[in-house]
Order: structure tokens, then sequence, then C-alpha cells
């Protein structure tokens, strides 16, 4: 039988492939090996050098079967750190002045770090398994156009199984298949987990204290209200704003310009401006001065270029536009809803406070999907 390849053309009707004449005997009597480098040939490759790279057994062998299970088995160590980490590592905030604010920062490094080397330490292991393990080859191929015959596919996984035979994967090499598994494992375990890891946590444990209904505006224990300080934690009087301009303010507790959902601007409005106010709103105000979040009900940017004379607040992400003389009702663009409205006044000493937290949600996020529940409900226990 005379075979040519591609497409299983009849002997010398394609001169530009390579025609190999071989019997049906003698092609089911072929090796593995002779069959890839039937193969091989049929595709115009010529193997220069072919075979295995070490005697199997030898000290070159088990060296080198011993540097790649370590590179797969670094890829497994890392993936189980990573676990352990994403799982078990303290990732609360912390504050600057907090014992365990170290802990707390080194959680987002340390993820990236186990992960990152996981999936490194995984790519030089394969590398160095095609570099030390599979059989050593050269040669040379010219490329052809058309589909694979049948005895192409047949030399194709001929040479895939004598390279698997070769490297010892099958019979040999307990550590190095041992490692492999448990790099591939591991990986496998770090994806699902960074997968599922949003729902490890009940978000609405709390009820109605939960971290989604809560900012740091709101009173402590103790009844306590929180005033409004500038980021280095000076606290905030009326005085300190002239009429028509706006101060970004922050809570004023420890690390309280850290918190996502806690920066507020603060405006002092001209004299006999009129100012919309929104319904079970009234009395948020403290004289001519309002305060609104400043994280933006579209998608959470910090909203802060307010125009002066005409009382609009541009979101710079999305180009947001919200009203102040019209309680911040979006304008224009993306964002919905209004800016929560912060309720204000004076303590004992002069200084702005916030009478209680705010009573809507600051920025984006669930409770626009048309199925939230009302602001500071339990909604676990609603459903």
């Amino acid at each position: 039988m005379t075979i040519t390849n591609p497409g299983g053309n009849a002997a010398g009707t394609d001169t530009s492939h390579s025609a190999v004449e071989v019997s049906d005997e003698e092609l089911k009597s072929m090796s593995r090996e002779e069959l890839a480098r039937l193969g091989a040939k049929l595709d115009g490759v010529e193997l220069v050098e072919y075979g295995i790279r070490y005697e199997p057994g030898s000290p070159a062998d088990k060296r080198a079967e011993r540097a790649v299970s370590a590179w797969f088995l670094l890829t497994a160590i890392f993936a189980i750190a990573f676990v352990g980490i994403f799982l078990f590592w303290p990732h609360e905030y912390q504050t600057a002045y907090s014992d365990s604010q170290l802990a707390y920062a080194l959680y987002t490094p340390l993820i990236g770090l186990t992960l990152g080397g996981s999936l490194l330490f995984l790519g030089i292991g394969v590398v160095a398994l095609a570099k030390k393990i599979t059989p050593h080859e050269v040669a040379v191929q010219t490329r052809h156009d058309g589909f694979s015959a049948e005895v192409d596919r047949k030399t194709l996984s001929g040479e895939v199984f004598d390279v698997v035979d070769k490297s010892g994967l099958v019979k040999r090499r307990g550590v190095l298949k041992g490692s492999l598994v448990l790099a591939g494992g591991g990986l496998g375990l770090a994806a699902t987990v960074g997968a599922l890891g949003g729902f490890v946590k009940n978000p609405w444990a709390e009820g109605a204290d939960s971290q989604l209904w809560v900012t740091p505006w709101a009173p402590l224990a103790d009844g306590t209200k929180i005033r409004l300080t500038q980021q280095d934690g000076t606290p905030v009087r009326p005085e300190d704003l002239e009429a028509g301009s706006m101060s970004t303010v922050y809570p004023g507790v420890s690390g309280g310009a850290k918190f996502s959902d806690a920066p507020v601007m603060l405006f002092r409005v001209r004299p006999n401006q009129g100012i919309s106010i929104r319904t079970g709103q009234e009395g948020f105000q403290f004289g001519d001065y309002y305060a609104y979040s400043k994280i933006c009900t579209h998608v959470g940017c910090p909203v802060s270029l307010y125009e002066q004379q005409t009382g609009r607040v541009l979101c710079p992400c999305h180009q947001s536009q919200f009203d102040l003389y019209d309680g911040m009702r979006p304008v224009f663009g993306p964002a919905s809803r209004p800016l929560p409205q912060l309720p204000i006044e004076l303590d004992s000493e002069g200084y702005f406070v916030a009478t209680s937290d705010f009573i809507e949600a600051v920025g984006p996020g669930f409770w626009e999907n048309g199925k939230y529940p009302a602001w500071g409900s339990s909604p676990k226990e609603q459903s």
C-alpha cells in the first residue's frame, strides 16, 4: 500500500507531499515509535534525533524527575496557601491605629503572591517537563494543507502515546505523577474557592446592623454623634465654609477618611438660595448648610466637580450630574437615584455632627435591582 499525505490521495498524485510504501500488515505490526516516525515521515518531517533523554532509573533521570516534581509541589503548596489565606486570614478592615492593621494590610498582597506564584510554578513545571522528561527530538518539518486523513490521526495518536511511554508517565515516575496531581488539584481548588468565596459569608447575618446598612456616620452605641471632620481629623465649624462653597468631610472616627462609604460633601449655599427638600428629609440641613454623600449612585465614583453658579455636581467617571438646588436629583447621565443626604446639626461645642446615619443607600448596589428591602430592615427575616 502506498500512503500519501494529506487526504489519502492515491500514490503519485500529489508530488508536494511524501509517499511511503507500507502494507496493511506492516501498519498493524508497527510499534508506537515506528508509527510516530511514520507519521513524521508522512508529514515531510525528518527526525534527526528522537529518543528518551536519560536511561530510566539513572541518576540523571532521577534528578530530572525530582526537579520537575519540585515545581509541581511548589504549585500545590502555593495553591493550598492561597485557599487558606483566602478563607482564614483576617481580612476585615482595620484602622491604622489597630494592632491588627498589619495583618489586614497583608491580606491582598498574600492573595496575589500565592495565586500568582502557583500559576508561575505550574508554567515553569510544564516547561521543565518538556525539557527534561519528554523524549529528546530534533526534527525538520514541512507544512501541508488540507484535512488530516485516517492514517494521519492514527500515526499522531501513536506519536502522542509513544511520547507518554518514553516519558515514563504511565509505568514509572510516581513522584512526578503525584506532584502533578497535587498541582492540578490545588489550582482547581483555588479557582473554585475564589469563584465561590463571595457566597461564603452571609452579608445579612447581623440583621439591621449588617455592614451594608450601616456607615461610619451612625451614632456610637452610647449615643455619641459623629462629628464632621477634615481629612486630618479637624472638626468642622460653620465659619469654616464661605457662602457658595463646598468641602469634603469625613466621619470623626478612627480611620474615618478610609471608609469607602464615608465621604460627604458639605455645602454652604448663598443666603435665600432655594433648595428643594425631598419628602422625609425635612430638617436634615442646618441653616444654609447641606451635607450629601460623595459616592455616585451609578457605579460609586467620587462626585466632587461642583459648579458653584448652577449648583450642579458632576461625576467625572460617566458624566452623571446632580442638582444641588433640587435635592441632588440626577439631571443628566446614567445615575438614577439622588445622592443621599446626611442629617446634620451642631453639638454643644459648635461643631457639625451627624444627627443619624443616612436613611437611604449610599452609592450603587443591589438595592437598584428593584427587589431591595427597606433601608435598615432585615431582608433575611423578611424573605
